[in-house]
């Protein structure tokens, strides 16, 4: 399957996981979504070889890893490599709404290319995030149809 749409709703409802790789085809990392209802007091455990990204969508969530608690708003981000022990719980009083990602084996290099001129220039205009003065991607316009140059690529 080259390409898939699905929203976490089209995949359950209520609280507890939404699996998104079979529906979506998936097969290079795993990938959950999870909604905890308000006082949901989290699960710690940990993995083997995955570590995970836990993006928050929505609500509140409340991270414990080493000791230390973290709340995390809509668009609150937490890595945490496998074998290190964590709890998330929902310390609000709507639902929360998690996408997690797991993976292992290291990282792919930046390998992503334009298709054309002009998206290779409105990449380049996007920068690299807040503060940043370099530029998105590197290559001039005639790099368009080889794609990104290594570098800062998408």
């Amino acid at each position: 399957m080259a390409h898939a749409f699905a929203s976490l709703d089209e995949l359950g409802d209520g609280p507890g996981f939404r699996k998104v790789r079979g529906p979506l085809g998936i097969t290079a990392f795993g990938v959950n979504g999870v909604v905890y209802p308000p006082g949901f007091p989290g699960i710690s455990h940990y993995h083997d070889t995955q570590d995970e990204l836990y993006f928050v969508h929505s609500g509140t969530a409340k991270v414990e890893v080493d000791g230390k608690e973290r709340i995390l708003g809509p668009g609150g981000l937490f890595h945490v490599e496998s074998t290190t022990p964590r709890k998330i719980a929902n310390a609000g009083d709507d639902d929360l709404v998690l996408l997690v990602v797991g993976g292992k084996g290291g990282y792919v290099e930046r390998d992503g290319h334009v298709t054309s001129e002009e998206d290779l220039a409105l990449r380049q205009s996007l920068g690299t995030g807040v503060g940043s003065t370099e530029p998105a991607m590197s290559g001039d316009a005639g790099s368009a149809g080889a794609g990104a140059r290594k570098g800062n690529k998408s």
